[in-house]
């Protein structure tokens, strides 16, 4: 199943973010579970993240969101996961 792992990022949190990008693209290549992801933007800059995740189960997903380097470093301010269907694309 394909779940969306959709995050905000706190309020000028920018920097976490960048000091945090490569052990998060570390852990998206490590795991091999995800699908799609990429960054919102305000005003041109990094904001939140959405990724589209492959797991049998919300609780596998929910594992991968927390194992997340972004979420370890207290980056987000929400995060929800929640499952997901690909219609178009």
């Amino acid at each position: 199943m394909l779940y969306a792992v959709i995050c905000r990022d706190k309020p000028g949190a920018l920097q976490i973010r960048l000091d945090t990008r490569a052990a998060h693209l570390a852990y998206i290549e490590e795991t091999g579970i995800v699908r799609m992801a990429g960054p919102f933007l305000e005003d041109g800059q990094m904001c939140g993240s959405l990724v589209i995740v492959e797991a049998d189960t919300l609780e596998a997903a929910q594992a991968w969101a927390a194992g997340d380097p972004y979420a370890a470093a207290g980056l987000f301010e929400t995060a929800t996961v929640t499952e997901w269907k690909k219609v178009i694309g």
